[in-house]
């Protein structure tokens, strides 16, 4: 279908293909890994770069040759990331020059020469001699059930997980989240190619209609105006905190001299979808879902403040308590504040989805959580009121989302009980102003030692497995960690007094690990955020 188109398919920086020459590019890639297959096994292909176009040939040379494409998440470190590759049974990571230093010294199961720089002549050779051969799609790229994306997500245990995602199941993703895209559309994507938001939500749907892809290296405030204008950018997707990092650039009268028409994405705060429309002119349209698939619960134009919207007729979502029975509707009082807590909130469960999930690559404990009977178990903690509009709780366990990436405590408290003199660690989740969490820790020092905050934020600096968004934000420090008559940590009751303590309590920046002692003032001032964006800190 786009083998033989010759509108613009793929546009980066200041370079341009049309999708005949897309097509062109994946099959000479598909070429060269075809020749890197070992005999009698799928090639599993580690891709460890940032958004660039040879990602994208290498998403369609994985589909042209039947092989699978795993996206490597670059914001894990260490042995967490040699983790991650390991177990997906990686054959081959194709990287480049920025990128490779994060894979050394690591024990990744990936033999070293099968280790390969995009930029190296053993690729490039491969690749260039199959630019002129004839397309070919190999016998398991028609067959709608192989494998053809292994995409991370991270589970209450701290180890990721790797949702299988087909042939046949991303092609009917690309049909069904079109958006109403036509080939005269040019759509934008602004997440990492490793998500899988930007393939299902984006590129697969520019594929299927024949609309043009246009991408940013690495996400930009101030790159992302002047690519939509550039571009005539029509459509673009996002994740959580994507919106609130656009709006705090400078307003612009250019906002409104666009050409967009459709933004689409998941998580954002109902205040800033609000000042999106007001500045852009475009209501962003939202939708709960995950990688796995198995669920949608879609924003409608009467959802209420804070809901996730309706899940479509076809699917049989509700809410249900531990023992697998309906949970009772949510009720509120005059105020809108839920009253029956203890038994509106349940698991988001889909009755009728467990045929929709494809499992996790290698891990069948896993999958088995997740499936009863015909019923697909989110993990993820609702509520849905009288008129069926549904609401997230939270997620279960132990597992925090920041900024759309989910990862577990226990690897963190791992890496804190590390600082010297702490005696005891609880990481856990709170509620971020704008949308997600936060990564709040509660320190117990040893006895005589005091919390050096300057020191902390060194150490926290040099933790070569640290990830990215894995820093605690709020670190409280107590004289006794509560505990349950087990003597386990009391985690729920941490997770009830947040911040609002008298402990003393320190704030750290999102962009740096530098901590400095909250007084009243700094205390007034977060409240205040909080209370900006209608959300609770507890």
């Amino acid at each position: 279908m786009r083998a033989e188109d010759d509108r613009p398919g793929l546009l980066f920086e200041d370079e341009r293909w049309t999708w005949r020459e897309v097509v062109r590019e994946c099959n000479a890639r598909a070429s060269a890994l075809s020749a890197l297959r070992r005999p009698g096994r799928q090639l599993h292909v580690g891709v460890l770069l940032e958004n660039v176009p040879e990602y994208i040939f290498l998403i369609g040379a994985a589909a042209l040759s039947g092989a699978t494409l795993i996206g490597i998440n670059p914001t894990r470190r260490g042995a967490e990331l040699a983790a991650d590759i390991r177990g997906v049974d990686c054959d081959l990571v194709l990287t480049d020059p920025q990128q490779r230093p994060l894979l050394d010294g690591l024990d990744t199961g990936v033999d070293a020469e099968r280790i390969l720089s995009v930029e190296d002549p053993a690729w490039t050779t491969k690749v260039a001699a199959a630019l002129d051969d004839p397309i070919t799609v190999a016998p398991a790229a028609k067959d709608p059930s192989t494998r053809l994306l292994l995409t991370f997500t991270s589970g209450s245990t701290g180890a990721p997980k790797a949702v299988i995602c087909t042939t046949g199941r991303l092609a009917a993703l690309g049909a069904i989240n079109h958006s109403s895209l036509t080939r005269a559309d040019v759509t934008y994507n602004a997440m990492p190619l490793f998500h899988g938001n930007a393939i299902m939500a984006c590129w697969a749907p520019s594929v299927f209609t024949g609309a043009t892809f246009t991408m940013q290296r690495r996400f930009s405030v101030s790159g992302f105006l002047p690519d939509v204008r550039r571009f005539g950018v029509t459509f673009f997707n996002y994740v959580g905190r994507s919106l609130a990092y656009l709006l705090s650039a400078p307003e612009s009268p250019l906002e409104r001299d666009t050409r967009l028409r459709t933004v689409f994405g998941t998580e954002a705060a109902p205040r800033d979808r609000d000042e999106f429309e007001r500045r852009f002119g475009v209501r962003p349209v939202e939708s709960y879902g995950s990688s796995e698939g198995a669920v949608i619960i879609s924003l409608t134009p009467d959802s209420p403040p804070h809901a996730l919207g309706r899940a479509p007729e076809f699917m049989g979502v509700e809410i249900h308590d531990e023992s697998g029975r309906e949970c009772p509707r949510a009720v509120f009082d005059g105020s809108g504040a839920l009253v029956n807590a203890g038994e509106a909130i349940g698991e988001i469960v889909n009755t009728t989805g467990a045929a929709m999930f494809e499992g996790y690559y290698n891990n069948p404990e896993a999958t088995a959580e997740r499936i009863d009977g015909a019923a697909y178990r989110t993990g993820d903690l609702g509520y849905r009121d009288e008129e069926g509009f549904f609401y997230f709780a939270g997620r279960s366990g132990d597992r925090i989302r920041v900024d759309s990436e989910n990862f577990s405590a226990a690897p963190v408290e791992r890496i804190l009980a590390r600082f010297p003199g702490i005696r005891l660690v609880a990481v856990y989740p709170v509620p971020d102003p704008r949308t997600g969490d936060r990564v709040m820790a509660t320190i117990q020092m040893d006895e005589g030692a005091a919390f050096d905050p300057v020191a902390f934020g060194r150490f926290l600096a040099e933790q070569p497995d640290l990830g990215v968004k894995w820093a605690p934000r709020i670190v409280r420090i107590t004289e006794t960690l509560p505990v349950t008559a087990t003597r386990k940590i009391d985690k729920p009751a941490l997770r009830r007094d947040s911040w609002l303590t008298p402990d003393p309590i320190y704030l750290g920046d999102a962009k740096s690990t530098e901590y400095v002692l909250a007084d009243a003032e700094a205390i007034s001032t977060l409240r205040a955020e909080y209370e900006r964006f209608g959300r609770r800190p507890d």
